[in-house]
């Protein structure tokens, strides 16, 4: 298959012919490229699931331009979705609601929920429209792999899988939605974002982050392996141990590199870095673009721990499982 790569208006007709024709196309958005079918297309979600190599029970978010997009997706809105979507709609979030009949169950991984998402993305939202349909979309890579951040990464590792990229330049947010699941009593946040939980609570009045193991995934991102570099990767807590870490490394014979806020790289001493600039906004834009770089200049990366506080603390979501949790 040729993996076509088109931006513009072409690029949206394409991609909403393919997707009524049952195809899947990958389309940009404010957080990170899609990989998109016809949501209520099961013999297309499928072909989302074959291109990633993702596993059948890890649910799908269904993206759409509109309120209106709505109908047929949910049974119920509840009083706590209703509020989130008013705040925070067109955004980086998604809600988790009581599923609509006509959603098939390989979209919801066989729960009776359904994710929602609204993008902020000015041509998601023209291809979403243009398609006619909702469009059920994880991150456009392989399974387990970093995140795409723009048409090259996705690219990378869905050439010959896919019919066509539409390239909307580079992701302004630059990680995945905050997932949050309005469906229980009181909502609870699955996946952080860059929506964070203070942020919600100011809205909700109450609000809490999941904690404990999954058994049963009600959103993406929280059963398996994610956003991991082909390389090994750590988390180092400070300069001092990102160059004790880096030194180790070499001389071990290994190239490494170190993945830091603009004040670290300063103490690194001449040493083989990439600069994510220095605010927390910077950071999250910059962490998947630097971790497909970093894969690519070295076999051994250095990923510095931002603080768990706010949108670092997101990001360190994301971080700490491309590096399966080790630190140094």
């Amino acid at each position: 298959m040729q993996t076509l790569v088109l931006k513009g208006e072409e690029a949206l007709k394409k991609g909403a012919e393919l997707i009524r024709a049952g195809e899947v196309v990958a389309f940009p958005t404010e957080t990170v490229y899609g990989l998109g079918a016809d949501a209520f297309n099961e013999v297309a979600v499928r072909k989302i699931f074959e291109a990633k190599g993702r596993p059948s029970d890890n649910p799908l978010i269904v993206h759409i331009a509109d309120e209106k997009g709505l109908e047929g997706l949910v049974s119920d809105v509840s009083d706590s979705a209703e509020a989130i979507m008013k705040k925070f709609m067109p955004g980086p979030i998604t809600v988790i609601m009581k599923k609509g009949e006509k959603v098939p169950l390989s979209v919801t991984a066989g729960l009776d929920t359904v994710g929602i998402r609204m993008p902020s993305n000015a041509v998601s939202r023209e291809f979403i429209r243009e398609c006619g349909t909702p469009i059920a979309a994880p991150s456009a890579n392989r399974s387990t792999h970093i995140s795409p951040t723009n048409a090259e990464h996705v690219f990378e590792d869905m050439d010959g899988r896919i019919p066509l990229i539409i390239d909307g330049g580079e992701s302004e947010v630059g990680i995945e939605s905050t997932i949050v699941d309005a469906s229980t009593d009181v909502p609870t946040i699955l996946r952080p974002g860059a929506i964070t939980a203070e942020m919600l609570a100011e809205v909700l009045g109450a609000v809490r982050t999941f904690s404990g193991k999954v058994v049963v995934a009600k959103a993406p991102g929280m059963k398996y392996k994610h956003y991991a570099p082909s390389c090994e990767t750590v988390v180092a807590i400070g300069a001092e141990s990102a160059t004790k870490a880096y030194d180790d490394a070499e001389n071990k014979g290994l190239s490494p590199v170190v993945i830091a806020r603009s004040s670290t790289c300063a103490k690194l001493g001449g040493r083989t870095h990439i600069d994510l600039g220095e605010s927390d906004v910077e950071i999250c834009r910059n962490i998947y673009a630097a971790l497909h770089r970093g894969e690519k200049i070295a076999n051994f990366i250095v990923c510095e721990h931002f603080g768990n506080e706010g949108v670092c603390g997101s990001v360190m979501n994301r971080v700490m499982k491309s590096a399966g949790g080790k630190t140094v």
